[in-house]
């Protein structure tokens, strides 16, 4: 019997993709696994699809943050080994086993993996996203990405809790915290195929750019509020909008950029005031 393995998910908001993400972990090839979703806050129907599926954990939380989520998770699990996902994403069915080989074997205390794949990569709202990020329309990360990163997706459960968990003021880039109090980074593994949703309609293009425009490196200190409210001003955004939307063959990434941009721009200013870092 192999090591148990605890899949923790962090869910606000997530009534369009959380059944399909369940399903497919439901699904996997290595079969002990324990899934835990943790609620943060949701206001839609989120709770009632968990509950709709046997034998998952369901918690929930005032919303906080997917940092707080994960590690509510981990309080409640059971597993040696520790897996955190996103309830917009999918998996291959060998998605688990390869995750987890090397970490079972020894090799390392924590893996990631460079197959993740965008879900909806016909959505032209997609395609800019990607467009924006410098990546083919297919991919989340770079084929030609270091072999070792910032982020867990899986990590031993005793290396997790030596450091206390992830930092939890709800940023963007909550799920760097842990590799800093590591000093450690993961390391890739080969296969792990997943698939995961870019935004893919206005309102969900704010929603992220503008939780991407509170996290550390855009609206942290002055100087970077400084930088950053000249690299998303409207003229920055028209120009670099216009000769990429060309570049590419893609004229709608001169609007997406526009708003894009505004959403976070809109996030540096209101950091001045204290707005939450949650999204």
């Amino acid at each position: 019997m192999g090591k148990l393995i605890s899949v923790i998910i962090p869910a606000f908001n997530e009534e369009k993709t959380i059944g399909e993400c369940l399903k497919s972990l439901k699904n996997q090839s290595y079969k002990q696994i324990e899934i835990i979703v943790v609620d943060d806050g949701s206001s839609d129907s989120t709770r009632n699809l968990v509950k709709d599926f046997p034998n998952i954990t369901l918690l929930a939380q005032s919303h906080k943050g997917p940092g707080q989520a994960r590690n509510l998770g981990v309080v409640k699990s059971k597993g040696d080994i520790l897996t955190f996902v996103d309830a917009d994403m999918t998996f291959d069915k060998n998605f688990i086993r390869d995750l987890v080989k090397p970490i079972v074997e020894g090799k390392t205390i924590g893996t990631f993996s460079k197959n993740e794949m965008v879900k909806n990569n016909e959505n032209i709202w997609s395609n800019c996203w990607n467009i924006n990020k410098n990546l083919p329309r297919d991919r989340m990360i770079a084929k030609n990405f270091p072999d070792e990163a910032p982020v867990f997706r899986a990590i031993i459960k005793k290396e997790f809790e030596r450091v206390g968990g992830f930092e939890t003021n709800g940023q963007y880039t909550d799920d760097w915290s842990l590799s800093r109090k590591l000093g450690k980074k993961s390391t890739v593994v080969s296969g792990a195929i997943y698939y995961h949703f870019n935004p893919d309609n206005l309102l969900e293009i704010w929603m992220q750019a503008r939780w991407i425009g509170k996290n550390e490196f855009i609206s942290g200190n002055l100087l970077r509020k400084a930088r950053s409210l000249f690299l998303y001003n409207l003229p920055m955004s028209f120009v670099v909008g216009f000769f990429k939307s060309i570049a590419n063959v893609n004229f709608y990434f001169l609007f997406f950029k526009i708003f894009y941009d505004l959403a976070v721009f809109t996030s540096v200013v209101r950091s001045f005031f204290g707005e939450t870092k949650a999204k």
